[in-house]
């Protein structure tokens, strides 16, 4: 009876003192997270409930494992799977309690300089995304070495591992030359504040938003819903355009060809109203000027401002739009159009005649002094 009872006494009460202590921490953090409405780090830990459920459960299992007498033929097996869990469960609760502590941090940041600095916020987002790779790329390698620690094999192994660590690291060096350079170049951007999450660049042609930067990657999300994902050392190694640099203000920019007779005063009163209609436009300028001329149009220009990339191209379509179609509607001869009358002839002369052709009429030659018409003969000068 003994060796029934023990067995499950011990596993039963490690697991129903688990499901106690786990109640009553998540009972504590929901209510701490009730008072404190402005922080979200009790919510955010709340998170990390199973890994430390596991936690405890692995540790109390480990600890008394040797009370409960049973399986006594695999006990060094199960003792060092418990072991094994116990680890992989800390550095799972290590990660999930950074995150819940540095979101915190950056949310807190966020609602204060929102309105005032946009780009250090994104900025600070950026870093704390790559933060957060290398920290829980950190803890995993630890994590996984010391699993590995828990073999004796491996134990005789890093000895030898060890002595040979130089050639190694060259050997490594070489063959993931492009992986650290990458992995520098990340932390470049994420330190050196070139591009951040959110961000509106120009690449290969290409116009989008920057939407994740990894430690080896950067994926920019494009207008029309493409995801275009290239090397983080690109960007360290070539030029490409930002538009959120600084200021995330824009000025944008319309061209009309147009006729020759283009009421321009006409146009300028015509951008203004539009203009005033269009929520998108921020209201700090706008111009509207004629660039060039050719001999059958004139290029005019107008100048729009918006507060960043996406309100730009709306102002830009509805001026574009608008101005047309009340040129066609209210000034039509402002249109470019195509001359297809003949030349006039000047006065005086006479209009050259056209050669005949198979099916036309026979062609007419000037007669001039002394010289005959072709088929004729020549005139004699008596």
């Amino acid at each position: 009876m003994e060796n029934v009872l023990r067995p499950l006494i011990v596993v039963g009460g490690s697991v129903v003192l688990t499901l106690v202590i786990g109640w009553a921490t998540d009972l504590l953090l929901r209510k701490a997270d009730e008072r404190h409405h402005e922080t979200p780090l009790w919510g955010l830990l709340r998170r990390a409930r199973v890994p430390y459920s596991l936690l405890l459960c692995a540790s109390l299992l480990r600890g008394s494992f040797d009370s409960a007498q049973v399986l006594e033929d695999h006990k060094e097996g199960i003792g060092r799977t418990l072991t094994l869990v116990v680890i992989g469960s800390v550095a799972w609760l290590v990660i999930r309690i950074a995150g819940a502590v540095v979101e915190t941090s950056y949310t807190r940041y966020a609602h204060a300089r929102a309105q005032r600095d946009p780009a250090r916020v994104r900025r600070v987002r950026t870093q704390v995304s790559l933060i957060m790779r290398v920290v829980s790329a950190v803890v995993g390698v630890v994590a996984a070495a010391s699993m590995l620690l828990t073999f004796p094999a491996m134990r005789a192994a890093g000895t030898s591992l060890l002595a040979s660590a130089g050639v190694l690291g060259i050997v490594a060096g070489i063959a993931a030359q492009s992986t650290l350079g990458n992995l520098f170049a990340g932390l470049q951007i994420a330190f050196g504040d070139m591009v951040r999450i959110g961000d509106t660049v120009v690449v290969e042609g290409e116009w989008g938003t920057v939407e994740d930067i990894t430690l080896t990657y950067l994926t920019v999300r494009t207008w029309d819903e493409r995801r275009i994902t290239m090397p983080v050392s690109y960007f360290t190694a070539n030029p490409f355009e930002n538009w959120s640099r600084g200021t995330p203000q824009m000025t944008g920019i319309v061209y009309w060809h147009l006729d020759h007779s283009a009421p321009l005063d006409a146009m300028r009163e015509r951008l203004r109203d539009i203009l005033r209609q269009c929520p998108a436009w921020d209201g700090r300028d706008y111009n509207l000027t004629v660039t060039d001329s050719t001999p059958n149009t004139v290029q005019v220009r107008a100048l729009v401002t918006a507060k960043d990339a996406d309100d730009i191209w709306t102002v830009r379509v509805t001026v574009r739009e608008q101005m047309i179609r009340w040129l066609s509607d209210e000034h039509p001869y402002a249109l470019p159009r195509v001359n297809a009358a003949d030349a006039a002839t000047p006065p005086g002369r006479e209009a050259p005649a056209r050669p005949a052709s198979s099916d036309g009429p026979a062609r007419r030659f000037p007669r001039q002094p002394g010289k005959a018409l072709p088929g004729e003969a020549a005139a004699k000068p008596w």
